[in-house]
């Protein structure tokens, strides 16, 4: 009796199988997994099912970080379907988080004036940071993000580049929307609670992780990220001015907007009052 798989279950399995082989692609001790992937090519009479398939196929090892896989898986469909917008930018994508800057600019480049500009700006705004271009970061994240405004991601991203430049009265605002537009977000929440932690409310970023129940390691690496990021622009603008060892940004965390208060910390009708 023949076997009928759906979609859904297909990817499942696929997903499962890689999990095991691409999981590791995140690299141990610093070097990449390079066991042999299953092979996923879909049949020769292949439909435009198919097609779709393993382009969801694709878009979920990224997902789980199986991003030296969905590189061959992209080769793959790129062979068999074509290229695609989307194609190049989660291969510029992939290329980006594994290390491969150059190339991965150069695909970003050439997509900025089409339907993956946004993300494209969001993935060169990435390396920018990542090289430490803070000026060129938050021009390409800030363009990203108004190609797209309510992308919690980007907005949030920016903010974090905004923190890591010392620019922490600017990082508020896209923060703060991130925070709103997605407020079940890891990632998002933490960034938050980061920016309460370098404008000095330690009260405020301990209720903003407790409120999202983030786990006692994240809580951890968020304390400790501010302590370093801190300790950074404060040496970073000693050593421009000479004496100057403030920590940036002149919003004191009291003057947050009533409305991320009420939505994050336990003492929002206390604190918002005048």
């Amino acid at each position: 009796m023949a076997m009928f798989v759906t979609r859904q279950a297909w990817i499942s399995f696929v997903i499962a199988v890689t999990a095991l082989l691409g999981g590791c692609s995140k690299t141990i001790g610093g070097y990449p997994n390079h066991a042999p992937e299953p092979s996923l090519v879909a049949p020769a009479t292949a439909s435009h099912d198919d097609k779709a398939m393993y382009m969801d196929l694709v878009r979920q090892m990224q997902q789980q970080g199986a991003y030296y896989a969905s590189l061959a898986h992209i080769d793959a469909y790129r062979q068999r379907y074509g290229d695609t917008p989307e194609l190049r930018r989660r291969q510029a994508d992939a290329l980006r988080e594994t290390g491969q800057h150059d190339a991965a600019r150069e695909i970003y480049h050439g997509l900025l004036h089409g339907d993956q500009a946004a993300p494209a700006w969001h993935g060169l705004g990435l390396i920018e940071a990542q090289a430490g271009h803070d000026a060129a970061a938050d021009e390409a994240l800030l363009k990203a993000s108004k190609l797209e405004p309510v992308n919690a991601a980007y907005l949030s991203d920016l903010g974090f580049a905004r923190l890591c430049a010392g620019r922490y009265d600017e990082a508020q605002a896209p923060l703060a929307m991130a925070a709103e537009l997605d407020p079940s977000n890891p990632k998002v929440v933490s960034n938050l609670a980061l920016w309460a932690l370098l404008t000095g409310d330690s009260t405020r970023a301990d209720a903003i992780m407790q409120r999202a129940s983030l786990p006692p390691s994240s809580r951890a690496g968020v304390r400790q990220l501010a302590l370093e990021l801190g300790d950074r622009h404060r040496q970073a603008t000693s050593s421009v001015s000479g004496t100057s060892t403030t920590t940036g940004g002149t919003q004191r965390a009291g003057e947050v907007p009533a409305s991320m208060l009420q939505r994050f910390t336990p003492l929002a009708n206390q604190e918002a009052r005048p």
